[in-house]
């Protein structure tokens, strides 16, 4: 079934900031929009609490936007999208899902936060209306675990990693 086609006008990939959280799996919303923006010869200016870029995709102006606040902090670019007159519905945010087999991607739109805090953020400032790209990266044998294991490193080889991220980036073309 094909989804409805929404008109996006901004991408917000989630992350941490720091050396430190690059190759984690919770960082794989930053690591979606790099690739974006290396494919289409983009590049990255900062701005107050977020990294921005502005690219054509499928001759469409989009604002990418890499939120430098820390996961549980990731709605305060919001306000910025705001006054560019980027709506919830304009959004898709791309973000790490535990329920989601690793290899996979999906889009839905809307929904709850369930439990990840960067959407729980986001949806504190422009409630639950918005596009989401679900970049799965499986889940941990024990809920406790969850935790560490989105911080940690991908334990797939750097290929599959990368066949992921080029997956994300092609549902984001049909999207857009």
């Amino acid at each position: 079934m094909e989804q409805e086609k929404k008109d996006i006008k901004a991408l917000i990939g989630l992350g941490n900031p720091g050396p430190k959280f690059v190759h984690t799996r919770h960082n794989i919303g930053f690591k979606v929009l790099d690739a974006l923006v290396n494919t289409y010869a983009g590049s990255w200016q900062t701005k107050n609490n977020m990294e921005l870029a502005e690219l054509r995709i499928n001759d469409k102006k989009v604002v990418l936007i890499k939120p430098q606040t820390f996961m549980n902090n990731s709605g305060e670019v919001i306000p910025f999208l705001n006054k560019q007159g980027i709506k919830a519905e304009n959004i898709l945010v791309v973000h790490d899902e535990l329920e989601v087999p690793f290899g996979k991607v999906k889009s839905k739109f809307g929904g709850s936060a369930k439990g990840h805090n960067g959407l729980r953020s986001i949806i504190s400032y422009c409630g639950l209306d918005f596009m989401r790209l679900r970049v799965g990266i499986g889940r941990p044998e024990h809920k406790e675990m969850v935790g560490d294991y989105v911080l940690q490193s991908f334990s797939e080889l750097p290929g599959e990693v990368d066949a992921l991220i080029d997956q994300a980036v092609v549902m984001i073309e049909q999207l857009v």
